[in-house]
């Protein structure tokens, strides 16, 4: 009877967690890093401020638990697209910069999403924050080598030839800078033409 009755309690404990972090990303988005207070997320999620606190005691322990949370979703998201590419790949005629302007709109899709947005607004304020930095530092660094690593495959580059590692490095440079200038200004056709160029780019240098 016990383990019959802690069941349904620690599934409604992950429901409650999950609505905060949803609630938390999408007040980093609408309000920003200052704007988003642990208040307003357990109002926003439907959650009392003790079961709030109980869980995540400070506001970076919520903000850097939910862009961890939705950054691991999105990446599975990421991973799932460009297998799906290769796949096809592997058994298709498409020529080859078909599908690096694929890959390169996978990634520009990544880089503009709400869960970057609310990256971006961690890694501005953890700055001057050194609390914030300690939590966000080996975050972004694991993602970082997760994100490389997926482009590596997707593209089917291979590092051990001079320059290529770079080359690589300098696409995922480009898309998160186009998902920043995405945060100021709605500018999709200006990001598709680039895109398609360093396809375009990708195809002479990795032939």
């Amino acid at each position: 009877m016990t383990t019959t009755a802690r069941v349904p309690q620690e599934e409604r404990t992950r429901a409650m967690r999950l609505r905060l972090l949803e609630a938390t990303v999408e007040c980093l988005v609408e309000r920003g890093y200052s704007g988003t207070s642990t208040t307003l997320v357990s109002t926003r999620a439907g959650v009392s401020r003790g079961a709030q606190l109980h869980h995540f005691p400070t506001k970076n322990d919520l903000v850097v638990a939910a862009v961890e949370h939705l950054t691991e979703l999105r990446g599975a998201e990421l991973l799932a697209s460009l297998s799906e590419s290769s796949d096809e790949l592997a058994v298709s005629t498409v020529q080859r910069i078909t599908r690096l302007r694929r890959v390169m709109r996978l990634l520009g899709e990544h880089f503009s999403s709400p869960v970057f947005t609310a990256a971006l607004e961690l890694w501005v304020a953890a700055r001057t924050d050194e609390a914030l930095l300690a939590a966000v530092g080996p975050l972004e660094q694991r993602v970082g080598r997760e994100t490389h690593r997926l482009t590596v495959e997707a593209l089917g580059a291979d590092e051990s030839q001079p320059g290529v590692r770079e080359l690589v490095q300098a696409t995922l440079d480009l898309v998160r800078g186009l998902g920043l200038a995405n945060t100021i200004s709605d500018d999709a056709a200006r990001r598709r033409r680039i895109l398609n160029h360093w396809a375009d780019v990708l195809d002479r240098e990795l032939a």
